[in-house]
């Protein structure tokens, strides 16, 4: 299903026409977490919108190789080349092995991601297992005369790579702005410049995790691993290179360097990234004592915000803002997406129930071109959202009986609704998901039913409002009693 797809790429702060290099293959690589703590909320933002992203392409008709690493080793406090490893410095504060802290943290991330029904990608490679790519990456870039060896660490000379290259194309800035505004690091009198960053680092004595290199024993700089990973399994140029707009100005901005540098080509043709979380119009941050963790959302064991909420609930909360702005947490906020979503599950759930009549009111392919409009444009969601609003309420007005829908809109809603709710916006429905729940409802609905047919109107009112009060609601019609969540 050919789809005019159009993407805002941070390359060239425009929206471009999507062309893959070799339709209908797309190659998507998104960096991945560090693995020294718990996934924080703007790891599921990014995730989540690179999930949607992933289901629209496959739903499209692209076969779709998301790679997505795990980065266990390599990564320094501060994202420089000082400090600690931050693994390595977790394993050492709780006295175990730095893979068991690897081990803990990549199963927990798994298990959030899963919660909030993420599709796992195609390709989850790690740093430490991908270290011998990157000692030669390193290789290829001393060979092209782009970084320098002291001491037995490898530093990438970006000033000289700057001279033939923009070195700031992807974050904006020129060199002179970038050294002005660079403070000195650690390690600085190894380096020729300020801007120039650790490729390979020389390992201390007590430095836990290390390998040996052609120039002594350490391990890898943190930008190395993606530019490594992405090469061995998109090749040396792809389509599509994710992250949280975070990496801009370092991390991305270093890989482009890399790669540049050891193969003369920017990896990607677009470069897409998720915007930063605020709580209440604050940034969200640990120094700020405003942020929490995905769990403490779904409990409700935080500071924030006055109850927990479920991870679908989340999903769509996250999915009803576009990816590229500002996402704010708060409590009117996520009580209107509360009831948003059950809402747009509830008309789900009626669809099966709906009867088609012999002529119809209302004609179902234009909002569904709508809905691929919204996705088509930059992927979305918030539009597609208010599209599929559109279509709640034609359901419920079908269902109240004042609207006529014959059998082919009927069914066109039908699949739009799975298409979109399901495949592509990734949300189910948490009342469907137990199993138990529609045979007790159905039970309970019966004996009402039984009370009203033998007149005891009494058993019948209290079985409802009793109902309501604990958040179903009964709707009485024609053709039978039906329930719903509110």
């Amino acid at each position: 299903m050919e789809q005019n797809i159009f993407v805002y790429n941070t390359l060239t702060r425009t929206k471009e026409a999507f062309k893959p290099l070799n339709p209908p293959h797309v190659g998507m690589y998104v960096c991945g977490p560090t693995v020294y703590s718990d996934a924080h909320m703007g790891n599921c933002r990014t995730y989540i919108s690179f999930d949607l992203i992933f289901r629209y392409l496959n739903h499209v008709g692209y076969k779709v190789r998301y790679v997505r690493n795990i980065t266990d080793a390599g990564h320094l406090e501060g994202d420089a080349d000082e400090g600690d490893d931050k693994i390595a410095k977790k394993a050492k504060l709780e006295k175990l092995e730095p893979m068991e802290i690897v081990q803990r943290y990549t199963v927990g991330f798994h298990d959030v991601m899963k919660l909030l029904n993420t599709l796992p990608p195609s390709i989850e490679p790690t740093a430490t297992g991908h270290v011998i790519e990157q000692i030669e990456l390193v290789k290829e870039i001393l060979n092209r005369g782009y970084a320098y060896e002291v001491n037995g660490s490898v530093y990438f000379d970006v000033e000289k790579y700057n001279a033939t290259q923009d070195y700031g194309v992807l974050n904006g800035r020129n060199l002179e702005d970038l050294l002005n505004n660079t403070r000195n690091l650690g390690g600085q009198d190894e380096k020729r410049g300020k801007l120039d960053f650790a490729l390979w680092i020389k390992a201390k004595p007590e430095h836990l995790m290390k390998w040996p290199s052609p120039w002594g024993v350490g391990f890898p700089g943190w930008h190395l691993e993606c530019s490594a990973m992405s090469n061995k399994y998109l090749g040396h140029q792809f389509d599509i290179h994710g992250g949280g707009i975070d990496l801009v100005p370092t991390h991305h901005t270093n890989e482009i360097a890399q790669n540049v540098a050891s193969c003369g080509h920017n990896p990607a043709t677009y470069w897409i990234h998720t915007n930063m979380l605020t709580v209440n119009g604050q940034k969200m941050s640990k120094s700020l004592g405003n942020s929490f963790l995905p769990h403490e959302l779904f409990s409700g064991d935080n500071k924030i915000l006055s109850k927990g909420y479920s991870p679908m609930t989340v999903r769509f909360f996250m999915l009803q803002a576009h990816y590229r702005s500002t996402l704010d947490f708060g409590n009117d906020a996520m009580e209107a997406s509360e009831k948003g979503f059950k809402r747009l599950m509830n008309a789900f759930s009626l669809l099966d129930g709906l009867k088609a009549s012999a002529t119809t009111e209302v004609e179902i392919a234009p909002l569904r071109q709508r809905c691929y409009d919204a996705m088509n444009d930059d992927f979305n969601s918030p539009v597609l959202i208010a599209e599929l609003f559109e279509a709640t309420r034609i359901i419920n007005s079908v269902h109240d009986g004042k609207l006529k829908i014959d059998a082919d809109n009927l069914q066109q809603l039908k699949d739009m609704m799975q298409v979109f709710i399901v495949d592509v916006l990734g949300l189910q429905n948490e009342v469907a998901a137990n199993d138990d729940l529609p045979k007790v409802m159905d039970m309970i609905v019966n004996l009402r039913g039984e009370a009203k047919k033998n007149s005891d109107y009494a058993t019948s009112d209290k079985i409802r409002d009793g109902l309501q009060k604990i958040g179903f609601q009964l709707k009485d019609s024609k053709d039978g009693t039906t329930w719903n969540k509110m």
